[in-house]
């Protein structure tokens, strides 16, 4: 009864006009974004952070929440008519939605995609409904030792996850925590690293490091791009699917919506993962192998259904621990955070509007993607027309707009632009800046949680391994980070990030 009481909730907040309105806004940019290769979801969010300074913070968590959701539905659109996959988590859709489009089968593709993406965005929101209320219940039983456990856990778990080399995920990982120990001490008052720097006293700028790191590193390596987008020379005679290609699909939906749900509660997975993932569980569980690649309608189904229920159940650690699972989760984080909200168990309880109309914007999102990709799929195809370099120039002016009103200083616009050429430097170096950005944002928190338990413990850092769920979740840490530098394991995870490259 009392999720019902809490849904009723958050459908009177989720269905207010202004809402509705920025839902729609959301996943209408997230659409987009999706659809034109390049941008992302990380860049758009960080871009468009500082408009939200206006907004209630429920309004401005969904819409940001359906940029990242409705990337997940654009990619898939670009990756079947096109071969070229809009969003990171559309890339396995390519496989076999190209080939289904080069067959004459690509609005049976693009229906069981926004089927699959409907379906599985539908359960995930449901499970985040069901699984976040007993998580916040149980966080608040977690005392400082076991936040800075679950915060090292989280750190571990973005590491092992992280694109390409280990050594370069800890690098980046370390570089973040080094990031976020620029300010002033929180407990002693004393400046650390600002360099008599006044505008770094309150430590680096959130959205102007992130607009630096992903919006002007992403412009200038698609500047160094001269591909030419080839459009699928097939016509799309209708947008749904026979009944024998639903019954084949239809349990690739089920499995993909599970794992997706599942993995995308990870520190460090979210929707790219889930995608992987599902592609390669089609691919075993299949009676013929050799139909991946060649236009199985399971390879689009699955991985499309993962990918979106990986973005939305991404939201349950960041909302009832805290812990930001991808680079997307730590944007929100920071989103909360300028509403003076501390995320973590206490949000469900003190701002349960907030957190209940997110849920419930969800289900009506969703719904709202499926309008907009189904019948406007011809327009979102004519903008992969606009060239790249009539898009950038805008592009860039909204990312100095947004890092200059952060603060009304142009110190932030000096310091995103800092940040760009670095974010630029670490892709040439097949550096992730997720890992950085996480531990960016993590550290402040491990370093006032690891003070807070010695203090109370008065010194003994056996605190950390004499409670329970502390020591599991150290365990947990130490098991994962063994798995990942093992020879055998790393060798598997090289070449599944080489192939997904």
């Amino acid at each position: 009864m009392d999720l019902l009481a809490n849904l009723a909730l958050g459908f009177g907040v989720a269905v207010t006009p202004i809402n509705l309105l920025y839902a729609f806004i959301g996943v209408l940019v997230g659409t987009l974004i999706g659809v034109l290769p390049g941008i992302g979801p990380v860049a758009t969010i960080a871009m468009l952070l500082p408009t939200t300074y206006a907004l209630p913070p429920v309004t401005a968590l969904i819409m940001l929440a359906g940029i990242y959701y409705g990337a997940s539905y654009g990619g898939s659109t670009t990756a079947i008519l096109v071969n070229l996959p809009g969003e990171m988590s559309s890339v396995v859709t390519v496989l076999d939605g190209h080939q289904m489009a080069l067959q004459g089968r690509a609005g049976a593709a693009l229906c069981v995609a926004a089927l699959g993406s409907l379906f599985a965005g539908c359960v995930s929101t449901f499970v985040i409904a069901a699984f976040a209320p007993p998580l916040a219940e149980m966080a608040l039983s977690f005392d400082a030792a076991e936040y800075f456990s679950l915060m090292v856990l989280g750190l571990v778990s973005a590491i092992a996850l992280a694109h390409g080399s280990v050594l370069k995920a800890v690098l980046m990982t370390m570089l973040g925590l080094l990031l976020g120990t620029v300010g002033t001490d929180i407990n002693t008052s004393v400046a650390r690293f600002s360099f008599d720097v006044p505008e770094l006293l309150d430590g680096i700028g959130f959205v102007a490091m992130t607009m630096g790191l992903f919006a002007f590193a992403e412009i200038a390596v698609n500047l160094e791009k001269t591909e030419v987008h080839n459009l699928c020379a097939s016509r799309i005679d209708g947008l749904w699917i026979k009944w024998a290609e639903f019954k084949q699909a239809f349990p690739a939906i089920l499995r993909g919506t599970a794992i997706g749900s599942a993995l995308g509660i990870i520190p460090g997975g979210g929707a790219t993962l889930a995608a992987f993932a599902a592609y390669t569980l089609e691919k075993r569980v299949a009676k013929d192998p050799s139909r991946f690649g060649k236009g199985a309608i399971e390879g689009v189904a699955g991985p499309e259904s993962a990918n979106n229920a990986g973005a939305q159940t991404s939201f349950i650690p960041m909302l009832t621990l805290g812990i930001p699972s991808n680079a997307v989760m730590a944007l929100m984080v920071g989103a909360l955070i300028i509403h003076d909200i501390q995320p973590g168990p206490d949000v469900m309880k003190n701002n349960p509007e907030m957190f209940w109309g997110l849920v419930a914007s969800m289900w009506i999102g969703n719904l709202m993607l499926v309008v907009l990709n189904l019948p406007l799929v011809g327009i979102w195809v004519k903008l992969l027309r606009v060239p790249y370099r009539l898009l950038f120039p805008m592009i860039l002016f909204c990312c100095a707009i947004g890092a200059y009103s952060t603060s009304n200083n142009i110190f932030d616009v000096w310091v995103a632009v800092v940040f760009g050429l670095l974010g630029y430097v670490f892709v040439k170096l097949g550096c992730e800046p997720a890992p950085l950005l996480l531990g960016y944002i993590l550290g402040p928190m491990m370093e006032e949680n690891l003070r807070r338990a010695l203090v109370l413990s008065r010194g003994d850092f056996s605190v950390f391994v004499t409670r329970p769920m502390s020591l599991t979740m150290l365990i947990l840490a130490g098991a994962l980070l063994a798995l990942v530098v093992a020879p055998s394991i790393r060798k598997k995870r090289e070449v599944v990030f080489q192939d997904e490259g």
